[in-house]
């Protein structure tokens, strides 16, 4: 399997057993979660490349992402209709919202942010990933094998976004990142409404 031990260093903290439990007995409900989250990420990536269009390496960086997150959920999309799911309109976790709460107005400072969150979301999906795999080899061995594979991708993308945070900020980031790892973490923790991808600990 990929080596994510960046991965671990990086978030503060791992994703609850309580979680995962839920996610290996509620298949369907994860990957309509999941292939909504690829879809929202190509967005996100394609409305950074119009908003900051002078930033030549984001521009780079961001259309080879939405190209590899309209793939995966192409892939996801092909998991659902395999199982006969329903592709159903989900609510939003409270997850990113909660993220982007704690981002900066002014610029360059809300660029920084937003690939900061960008860079947290793409390491908890990785984590999240890596945990299901060793849970669904038995049950799910098909989608085991498709979640390992996108390790390297969301790897990929997490570094990404961090190293254009770094870039263009005109100050030292860890302090902010910081704070916003610590939210991540009391989010992860925490007991959730609803079950997400990004959810925290399903009450």
């Amino acid at each position: 399997m990929t080596d994510i031990s960046h991965i671990y260093q990086f978030l503060k903290c791992a994703t609850p057993d309580a979680w995962l439990d839920y996610a290996q007995t509620h298949i369907g409900l994860l990957l309509v979660d999941h292939a909504k989250c690829e879809k929202k990420a190509a967005s996100t990536a394609l409305s950074l490349m119009f908003k900051y269009s002078q930033r030549s390496e984001l521009q780079v960086k961001m259309a080879q992402l939405a190209r590899e997150e309209v793939l995966h959920f192409e892939q996801v999309y092909e998991q659902i209709q395999k199982r006969g799911i329903e592709y159903t309109i989900l609510s939003p976790s409270r997850y990113a919202a909660e993220l982007r709460k704690l981002a900066r107005a002014s610029e360059p400072y809300k660029l920084v942010d937003f690939c900061i969150i960008g860079a947290i979301i793409e390491a908890r999906s990785c984590e999240r990933f890596a945990s299901l795999v060793p849970r669904l080899e038995s049950i799910e061995p098909e989608l085991a094998k498709y979640y390992r594979y996108l390790l390297k991708s969301e790897s990929r993308h997490f570094e990404d976004y961090l190293a254009l945070a770094k870039q263009y900020s005109p100050t030292d980031i860890d302090e902010k990142l910081t704070e916003f790892l610590e939210k991540e973490a009391e989010l992860i923790n925490s007991p959730d409404t609803v079950f997400r991808f990004h959810s925290g600990i399903p009450a």
